[in-house]
């Protein structure tokens, strides 16, 4: 007699995130889908909660020589399980100063988000399960990270005008490649895994196993002070912007004054992040502090790099210039 095939673990955290976070009914939804472990039995899962209502949508970077390969598997794949796909290929060419990495994920939630938008899909699912959320973590931790990135991967956000999801952040990676194993479900590996020269990987080849040694089943544990942090966010952000609502948008030098220096710099974060997309650095952040406590007078001038541009004092206010632009927020 053959054994019954175990259910996919999926199914369950699917149901759940998309009782939370999805819009009934759902008509249409698409998932990014790379060929990997994580996004094949993610969605294996979706096809199965909604069959036929379910694009998947695969990113073509040509990064990496496997490239040509992964967009085959991601078409023989959804080909034999009657899959509706759609493959873009991008070409992302970082900025001065930025990462290949990093304009590679760029592009490639601008090309999620537009494919998604055309086919009218009410939300991109992801992949990232609690491995990369106990990651993101640990690489916020590394760093010095404030809430925003101890909080790490929401369950739910926007970017470029689609809502995105990511309903695993609770099931650990071996679950997911483990099921795949056994239900006999084909997947790719990416080779760039393996190379130990990008942080993350070393956290994953190294930081994690030590991790596990010590503190076994860690994972949905650090996944949970990553929901606290985020649950504390929300908090300071509204916060923020009762302070706001007092010292108005760009925010009055006087008015700053009147609050604490704890709820001016959690006000100026909030006022940066949400006005110019800028995080400044806690040295930057303190001295601009300083500098509003000792404007007192009218011939102070305040004028200070911050992220991406400059904070400066135009009569009693402060406002945010990026460099190279004249335009001030």
């Amino acid at each position: 007699m053959n054994a019954t095939p175990a259910p996919n673990p999926c199914t369950a955290a699917l149901a759940a995130w998309g009782a939370r976070c999805l819009p009934q009914p759902v008509l249409r939804l698409a998932l990014a889908y790379s060929g990997g472990p994580d996004s094949t039995a993610l969605l294996l899962a979706a096809q199965q909660a909604w069959p036929g209502r379910v694009l998947a949508l695969h990113i073509n970077h040509g990064l990496q020589a496997a490239a040509a390969d992964f967009e085959a598997h991601a078409r023989a794949f959804c080909a034999a399980h009657a899959i509706e796909l759609q493959v873009r290929r991008v070409l992302a060419r970082p900025a001065r100063g930025q990462s290949p990495a990093d304009a590679a994920r760029q592009a490639r939630y601008a090309a999620l988000a537009d494919l998604a938008q055309q086919a009218g899909a009410a939300c991109v699912l992801l992949g990232q399960h609690a491995d990369d959320q106990a990651e993101t973590l640990l690489l916020a931790l590394s760093r010095g990270a404030g809430l925003p990135g101890l909080a790490a991967m929401p369950e739910r956000f926007e970017r470029h005008g689609m809502a995105f999801g990511r309903p695993l952040l609770a099931l650990p990676a071996a679950v997911l490649r483990q099921w795949l194993l056994t239900s006999g479900h084909g997947f790719v590996d990416d080779p760039s895994n393996s190379l130990q020269h990008y942080t993350r990987n070393r956290i994953r080849a190294v930081l994690m196993p030590a991790w596990e040694t010590c503190f076994p089943g860690f994972r949905p544990l650090l996944a949970r002070s990553a929901q606290h942090a985020a649950q504390a966010q929300t908090l300071l952000d509204e916060l923020a912007q009762i302070d706001l609502a007092h010292t108005g948008v760009p925010p009055l030098i006087m008015a700053l004054q009147d609050l604490s220096s704890e709820r001016q710099a959690n006000a100026l974060r909030h006022w940066l992040r949400r006005s110019a997309a800028a995080a400044p650095s806690t040295a930057q952040l303190h001295e601009l502090l300083g500098q509003i406590a000792a404007c007192r007078t009218r011939g102070h001038r305040i004028h200070l790099r911050v992220a991406s541009g400059w904070v400066n004092r135009v009569g009693p206010q402060l406002m945010f210039t990026r460099t190279g632009q004249t335009a001030q927020i």
